[in-house]
C-alpha cells in the first residue's frame, strides 16, 4: 500500500478527487494541516461522490506529527514538485513510500525543500507557458507509475 499525503491542501474539489483515487487503489490518504477547507466541506463530499466510507483518512496538525504518526524514513518520502530536477520515473518506488504534494497556490513549504533535497522529483511538461498542472491529475499520475513498478509489474 501507497501512501498519499497533501501538504496544506486549500481546494476542495482536487481533496475530494484524490479522496476517491486513495479509496479505489487502497491508498493511506495523509492530509497536513492548515487546509484550505472543512472535511465536511459539501465540495470535498461531492468529488469523492459516496465513496468517503472507503477511504483511509489520516489528518495530522502538522509535517511533526505526521513524522510520530508514521514513523516515515526520509528514504520513503518522495516530494512532488516542479522546483525539482529529477523526473518521478526514475524513482525507485517501494510499498509502503509516501508521495507528498503542496499546496495547490503554494506548493511544498521551503523547509520540507531544505530537509529532503536528495527525495524532490518533478512531472515532465513542455510547455513553459504552463505552470502546472492540477493536484489531482498529478497525485493520479505519480501513484499509478509507483503501483506499476511495485504491484502491476509492468
Amino acid at each position: 500500500m501507497f501512501n498519499i499525503v497533501l501538504v496544506h491542501p486549500v481546494i476542495p474539489q482536487n481533496t475530494g478527487n484524490i479522496g476517491r483515487l486513495a479509496g479505489a487503489t487502497n491508498t493511506l490518504l495523509h492530509l497536513i494541516e492548515p487546509l484550505g477547507f472543512e472535511i465536511t466541506d459539501a465540495k470535498v463530499k461531492r468529488a469523492g461522490l459516496d465513496y468517503w466510507p472507503e477511504i483511509k483518512l489520516i489528518i495530522h496538525k502538522s509535517w511533526e506529527h505526521f513524522l510520530a504518526a508514521t514513523n516515515a524514513q526520509p528514504e520513503q518520502i518522495y516530494l512532488l514538485t516542479k522546483k525539482a530536477e529529477q523526473f518521478y520515473f526514475s524513482a525507485k518506488f517501494k510499498a509502503g513510500d509516501f508521495l507528498v504534494f503542496g499546496a495547490e497556490t503554494t506548493g511544498l513549504p521551503p523547509e520540507l525543500h531544505e530537509r529532503y533535497p536528495q527525495q524532490r522529483y518533478r512531472i515532465p511538461m513542455n510547455n513553459p507557458n504552463v505552470r502546472s498542472l492540477n493536484l489531482s491529475n498529478s497525485v493520479s499520475i505519480v501513484l499509478y507509475e509507483a503501483k506499476r513498478q511495485v504491484e502491476f509489474n509492468l
